[in-house]
């Protein structure tokens, strides 16, 4: 896509008159410098990397245990990308200058600060140093972040206690107690002191009729154990459960 962007920019600004040809020449100079070209492929390697998790999280899936691991996965490979990365990522960056002829900044040269109130200072930095720190390393660093926001202890306290209703965790033992830990944190309203104690009961009951069957066993996902739950019609015995 790069290539034809370019060619089309290039031939308005050919042909162009006014300011027409002068905003297509700022948009051509603008997506040619090294910083644009950089910060695009910077983007797409994140969004490579965080893409699997995104498409996971827009199905809603009910597969909690699969999305918890994604979480996991997703920052792991996000700080590799950090530590790792660096050197292979700008050489990718790189080819791509000499893929399309396009002339590379010296990253030796010391970085110039622009801006406002910064008088182009010169830094004490290379621009090496600051794509590598203050893009790559920040942008990496923001993005962490933001999975530490969205996913910090309170909020997978949830799905990381509804995992032990969900079947593909039944050669580990039950854990009866988070069951009265999901009603006790996230739905109080939902049941008062009478429901909690039937629910008590009940929990005991499903870990030696339900947990210990070999068709609940095979069930893939807690959608799934719910819909078997009703065609059994063991959803009605432990109505509190379900």
């Amino acid at each position: 896509m790069f290539n034809p962007i370019c060619e089309v920019l290039l031939k308005i600004i050919e042909d162009g008159t006014g300011s027409i040809k002068g905003d297509v020449n700022s948009a051509y100079e603008t997506i040619t410098t090294f910083e644009f070209i950089f910060v695009l492929h910077l983007e797409k390697e994140i969004m490579k990397i965080t893409n699997l998790l995104c498409q996971d999280l827009q199905r809603q899936s009910q597969d909690i245990l699969n999305a918890l691991r994604l979480v996991s996965s997703t920052k792991l490979l996000l700080q590799k990308m950090k530590d790792e990365r660096w050197d292979s990522f700008l050489a990718h960056v790189k080819s791509f200058f000499l893929e399309h002829n396009i002339d590379i900044s010296d990253l030796s040269s010391s970085y110039i600060s622009r801006g406002v109130g910064s008088c182009n200072k010169h830094s004490d930095h290379t621009l090496e140093h600051h794509y590598r720190v203050d893009i790559f390393i920040e942008a990496i660093n923001y993005q962490l972040m933001e999975f530490d926001h969205q996913f910090n202890d309170s909020s997978m306290k949830l799905p990381h206690l509804s995992t032990t209703l969900y079947p593909k965790n039944s050669n580990d033992p039950f854990r009866s107690g988070d069951v009265c830990q999901l009603v006790e944190k996230f739905y109080p309203e939902d049941f008062n002191e009478t429901k909690i104690n039937l629910l008590k009961m009940q929990r005991q009951y499903y870990e030696v009729d339900i947990v210990q069957r070999e068709e609940y066993k095979q069930l893939i996902s807690i959608s799934k154990l719910c819909q078997w739950l009703i065609t059994t019609r063991r959803a009605t015995n432990f109505y509190l459960i379900y």
